[in-house]
C-alpha cells in the first residue's frame, strides 16, 4: 500500500547552559542533565500528554557510565514518562542530537509515530572523547587514514593547508566576533529562554545553580588570541581561542507531525524541508558540511542562494571559514550565526545539533521575511550533516 510522507514540525527545543569540562557539572550526572531537559519540555507544553510521546532517541558520543545504558530510554522513565514509551541511543558523534533529529523525524515522515523527543548529551569532564575505546590498528597499519584523521585539532590544521586563504588572522577575527555576538544576544535575552537551570552540587563548595554558559568569554580580543598556544602543530594556525572547548551539556526537543501539532494545540517553529549526512576525508572533516548541505539543497531543490539564515557550528573557527569560503559568502554576514557559536557558547559533542536549530529557530521568530535556513556541522572521522528547515513565520508562506 502506498503511502504519503507526512510534514514534521520541530515545536520546541530546550538545553542547558553549558559547562566547561570540570566546571559547573563536575559532580552532576550527565543523564541528569538530559532528564532535566525533557521535563522542561514537557512543562513547556502543557497541552501534550506525556502518554503520547511515542519515543525518546538521545544521542551520547561516548556510551559509557551515567551516558550508557540505552540512554534514551533510561532517560525517558527518570523523566517521568510512562514505562510504554520506548526509547534508543544514538552515537554520530557531534552530529549525535541532529541525527537524533533526523532519524526519528523520518520515523514521524513515514507514520511511524506521531509526538517524539530527541535529544543529546556530553559530559566531556567526566567522559572524555576517546574514552575506553580501542580503534582496530589496522586504520594506521594498513594506511586508510592518516595518523592525524583521529585527532580532531590536527584536522583542523590539515583544512588550513587546503584553504591557504584561511589565515589564522581570519580565523581569530571570526572566534572574537562569535565572542561578541554571543555577550549581545545575552544582552538581548535572546539565549536565555531557551536555557533550563540546572542545580549543581560541590563537596566543596555545596549546592549552586547554572543559569549561564560558563565558556563565554566576552571581551576577547584579536591581541589575547595572538598570545595562545597552537597545541596542534608547532606554529598551527588552530588554538583554544578560535575552536570550540571541552564542554559538557545536554539538549532536547519535541518533533510532530504536523496533524499532531494541531491536536494538541502546539505552536511549530520550524518545518523539516530535507536533509543530508555524507562522508568526506578523515584527515578533513571540517570539510564536511560543505557536500552535506549540497545533498540536502539537492534534496530539496534548492539552491544555496535560496537559504537566508544559517547556524554553522563551530567546533573551528577554520571549517566555518571554509564552508563561507566555499559558498562565497563573507565571514561576517549578518545571516550566519548572529548569536554566536560554539566558540562562545561551547560545543558537548552529542548535544549541539539542537543548540543550532534552538537558534534558527529564534532567527525565524524574528525575521519572517526569511523562507528557508540550514543547521550544519562537521562531524568527527570524516562527516558532514546538514538539515534544511523552512520558517513557519514567513510572510509570504499564504500566497
Amino acid at each position: 500500500m502506498p503511502r504519503e510522507i507526512r510534514d514534521v514540525v520541530f515545536v520546541d527545543g530546550v538545553r542547558t547552559p553549558f559547562g566547561k569540562a570540570k566546571g559547573q557539572y563536575a559532580e552532576t550526572r550527565a543523564d541528569d542533565l538530559v532528564i532535566k531537559c525533557i521535563r522542561e519540555l514537557l512543562r513547556r507544553n502543557p497541552s501534550l500528554p506525556p502518554e503520547k510521546v511515542e519515543e525518546v532517541a538521545i544521542a551520547a558520543t561516548t556510551q559509557i557510565g551515567d551516558q550508557g545504558l540505552t540512554i534514551g530510554r533510561t532517560a525517558a522513565l527518570l523523566a517521568g514518562l510512562p514505562n510504554t514509551t520506548p526509547g534508543y541511543a544514538i552515537d554520530r558523534m557531534c552530529a549525535g542530537a541532529m541525527t537524533a533529529v533526523t532519524t526519528l523525524a523520518a520515523g514521524i515522515a513515514f507514520g511511524s509515530q506521531d509526538v517524539v523527543i530527541a535529544g543529546g548529551v556530553e559530559h566531556m569532564g567526566r567522559h572524555p572523547m576517546g574514552e575506553g575505546v580501542d580503534p582496530n590498528p589496522r586504520i594506521i597499519s594498513e594506511k586508510l587514514v592518516d595518523p592525524s584523521a583521529l585527532v580532531m585539532g590536527s584536522t583542523a590544521e590539515n583544512l588550513h593547508d587546503r584553504y591557504p586563504t584561511i589565515t589564522k588572522q581570519r580565523v581569530d577575527a571570526f572566534a572574537v566576533a562569535s565572542q561578541e555576538r554571543a555577550a549581545k544576544a545575552y544582552a538581548n535575552d535572546l539565549i536565555q529562554p531557551d536555557l533550563v537551570p540546572i542545580a549543581t552540587r560541590s563537596a566543596e563548595l555545596g549546592w549552586g545553580f547554572a543559569t549561564t554558559d560558563e565558556p563565554m568569554r566576552p571581551g576577547t580580543t584579536m591581541e589575547d588570541l595572538a598570545k595562545l598556544k597552537t597545541p596542534f602543530r608547532p606554529h598551527g594556525r588552530v588554538t583554544a581561542g578560535n575552536s570550540a572547548g571541552i564542554n559538557d551539556g545536554a539538549t532536547a526537543c519535541i518533533l510532530t507531525s504536523a496533524e499532531a501539532a494541531a491536536e494538541f494545540g502546539l505552536t511549530p517553529k520550524m518545518k523539516l524541508v530535507s536533509y543530508g549526512f555524507v562522508g568526506v576525508e578523515p584527515e578533513v572533516m571540517g570539510i564536511g558540511p560543505v557536500p552535506a548541505t549540497e545533498k540536502a539543497l539537492k534534496l530539496a531543490g534548492l539552491t544555496i542562494d535560496d537559504i537566508q539564515a544559517f547556524e554553522v557550528n563551530e567546533a573551528f573557527g577554520v571549517q566555518v571559514l571554509a564552508f563561507l569560503e566555499h559558498y562565497g559568502i563573507a565571514d561576517d554576514d549578518p545571516r550566519v550565526n548572529p548569536y554566536g557559536g560554539a566558540i562562545a557558547y561551547g560545543h558537548p559533542l552529542a548535544s549541539s545539533g539542537i543548540r543550532l536549530m534552538n537558534q534558527l529557530a529564534k532567527q525565524f521568530e524574528l525575521r519572517p521575511e526569511v523562507r528557508y535556513g540550514l543547521t550544519t556541522m562537521c562531524v568527527g572521522l570524516g562527516m558532514g550533516g546538514t538539515v534544511i528547515w523552512e520558517n513557519p513565520n514567513f510572510e509570504g508562506a499564504a500566497a
